[in-house]
């Protein structure tokens, strides 16, 4: 976990006038103790077990202020739930393919799009505030193999 989101963070909170806590803490390293994307809900596994004593509540008040705070990114997939992403502050131009048969995330970084990103804003008169692509894709593997070995069981 980096020193300067830890420091951003608790900069941000000190500034709403809320405390740090062991609670808040655990929540805070299990966030980024990982590079995979992760639910609340998983977020909360993670951080039980860091701090059993970590609330459900207090992992859903203090997702808000991650985010806020700019170090962690929200993403919402069409789905039934946010995704957060704890990579997105030393690769904030990644994009993400999804696999709709099991549902893997897969980060990805390409100069080419960030390229062709700029060049469709600019000419349709925008300038980029931010970008996001998603692409949803089916597994070659399980369509050639028929089983695919990221696929939840």
């Amino acid at each position: 976990m980096s020193p300067e989101v830890i420091a951003r963070f608790n900069a941000f909170i000190a500034a709403k006038g809320l405390r740090k806590t062991v609670q808040r803490d655990a929540i805070v390293a299990a966030a980024f103790s990982t590079t995979e994307h992760y639910t609340a809900e998983d977020l909360l596994a993670m951080a039980r077990r860091i701090e059993p004593s970590v609330s459900r509540a207090t992992v859903y008040r203090t997702l808000p202020l991650l985010v806020e705070s700019g170090v962690l990114k929200e993403m919402d997939f069409g789905r039934d739930h946010k995704i957060y992403d704890p990579n997105y502050n030393e690769h904030p131009h990644h994009n993400h393919l999804i696999c709709t048969d099991c549902d893997k995330i897969v980060e990805f970084e390409d100069q080419h799009i960030e390229l062709l990103e700029d060049c469709i804003s600019k000419r349709l008169g925008f300038s980029p505030a931010s970008k996001s692509l998603r692409i949803e894709a089916s597994c070659d593997q399980l369509k050639k193999m028929g089983a695919c070995e990221k696929r939840k069981r």
